[in-house]
């Protein structure tokens, strides 16, 4: 009777018998051990702070340059709806240009099913080298199509080639770009150094809007209509050269070579079988799921609010304000800089405190700040313009700030990139890129120009409840990965942690 009495389920969901546990405790001690072995001094990674500033480097450039291909296209939408799709009214005109904004992101989730397992498979290195080539030739290819008098219905097929060829490329770039960083950084300094990828979001918009104000000041809208609007997206090649070359320098992640040094003494058949679970969708579908939902709708709520911002406002100014676009956007550029400003100070803090709550500190800043900023920006005055975007602004940046410190810590690290780039471009192509098109077609069933407020709280209230139901992972190792510090000493100190307690 006492042997059906005192039995409770071990390590392994198997039924056990604590008798017999209570007899030979160094035995089971010893089963546990080798269960769930100590950290040695060897597993622990100490991150050269050298190498990882450089690797910070060369994916936040290639963020950058990223969204000022992106931004360019939001900033110039009114020119290229007048120079790609000539015929019909201006709001049909704009409409064909973020529909043609919007369809970079159907084939984002696709770019990111091929690039992000590869990424698993082959490396973080190769596979950002590579989207940051097809980025720049599609940019580059953009500006020298030839305009809708010149060669008719070709003109516009040939800008929607082009951007599928961006969004493909797209697809693999912010999931390995964040992925690369957080396998680089140390644990306690994640969010510290993430902060330098969205830095490089904001460099980018407000690198593609100051050149595009520069350029429609200097040269006249009808000048930008004629071969101005091709200089901004053929500057984008030269960037994407300077990125490509400053990738290839570097070395792989710390995380993803020591998941391949594991695999090291596995015979052929057993590696070729890991290799291919680690690129398999299937896979990524089946075990992560619940992640992978979660991830959506984290980044469903975030890509709302930062593209209402930063891609959509400039337009909401010129179209429903009547704010020359010039004016629109120089008031945005200078909430960027502002934005560029204090970001990675909200790094630290989420470092510091946690990222759910910089997370919901952002969200509940656009639930409860939308409607009233989008009221100041109705009153058109300088003033209450600028008052109301900083309003937006500061819980975007709360958003910025953190985001790519949390989104890889939620998946492992031999699926972190396929999972990211899925989660993250599944999203992005449902929510994020559809935001300009959405907004201006509610505004024009509706007559409200308080639609994106209404649109914007709506994703924020999703994402309230998405920051809830995360967990927390600041300062805590990358599933997956062992720990992640800056000093020998640190590691040290873990692994004394670790150390049984003598007992006299």
């Amino acid at each position: 009777m006492e042997r059906e009495a005192a039995t409770s389920p071990n390590e392994n969901g198997q039924e056990s018998d604590a008798a017999a546990i209570r007899r030979h405790p160094a035995l089971f001690r010893a089963i546990r051990r080798r269960q769930n072995p100590r950290l040695r001094r060897s597993d622990i990674t100490v991150t050269d702070e050298a190498a990882v500033k450089r690797a910070v480097k060369a994916a936040s450039l290639g963020n950058a340059m990223e969204w000022f291909d992106f931004g360019i296209y939001a900033y110039l939408a009114g020119t290229i709806g007048r120079v790609f799709f000539p015929s019909g009214s201006d709001t049909a005109q704009l409409l064909s240009s973020f529909a043609t904004f919007a369809v970079a992101f159907l084939v984002r989730p696709l770019g990111g099913m091929v690039f992000g397992p590869m990424g698993d498979k082959i490396g973080r290195k190769k596979v950002l080298a590579l989207t940051m080539i097809l980025m720049a030739i599609g940019t580059a290819a953009i500006g020298l199509i030839p305009s809708y008098d010149s060669i008719g219905f070709w003109a516009p097929v040939l800008l929607i080639l082009f951007r599928l060829l961006q969004g493909f490329s797209t697809g693999g770039e912010y999931g390995g770009a964040s992925t690369f960083i957080a396998e680089y950084a140390p644990d306690k300094r994640r969010g510290f150094f993430g902060s330098f990828l969205e830095l490089g979001t904001l460099a980018g918009y407000t690198g593609a809007a100051s050149l595009v104000t520069a350029l429609t000041a200097w040269l006249g809208s009808d000048t930008m209509d004629a071969w101005g609007w091709r200089i901004p997206f053929l500057v984008a090649a030269p960037l994407g050269i300077v990125g490509i070359y400053l990738r290839l320098k570097l070395d792989d992640t710390p995380a993803f070579l020591q998941l391949q040094e594991s695999n090291v003494h596995i015979s052929e058949a057993a590696t070729a079988v890991e290799t291919t679970a680690r690129g398999d969708l299937a896979k990524i579908f089946r075990t992560h799921w619940r992640m992978l939902i979660l991830c959506i709708a984290l980044v469903g709520a975030y890509n709302i609010t930062d593209y209402m911002l930063l891609s959509y406002m400039p337009t909401y100014l010129s179209d429903e304000l009547h704010y020359s676009e010039s004016h629109g956007l120089m008031i945005l550029v200078a909430t960027m800089v502002l934005l560029m400003l204090i970001i990675n100070q909200v790094g630290r803090l989420s470092d510091r405190f946690g990222r759910k709550p910089l997370l919901m500190a952002g969200m509940i800043g656009f639930f409860v700040l939308s409607a009233p900023a989008f009221v100041l920006v109705r009153e058109g005055s300088l003033l209450a313009v600028s008052a109301g975007m900083l309003m937006l602004g500061l819980s975007l940046v709360c958003l910025l700030g953190t985001m790519s410190a949390a989104l890889p810590a939620m998946f492992p690290t031999n699926v972190r990139y396929g999972s990211l780039s899925v989660g993250y471009n599944l999203s992005a192509s449902l929510f994020g890129g559809t935001t300009p098109l959405v907004i201006t077609a509610l505004i024009s069933v509706t007559g409200s120009d308080m639609m994106p407020a209404y649109y914007a709280m709506a994703a924020a209230l999703v994402g309230v409840v998405a920051v809830a139901c995360m967990k927390e992972t600041a300062q805590q190792p990358l599933e997956g990965s062992p720990p992640s510090v800056q000093t020998d000493e640190e590691a040290a100190e873990i692994v004394e942690a670790q150390a049984p307690t003598p007992k006299f």
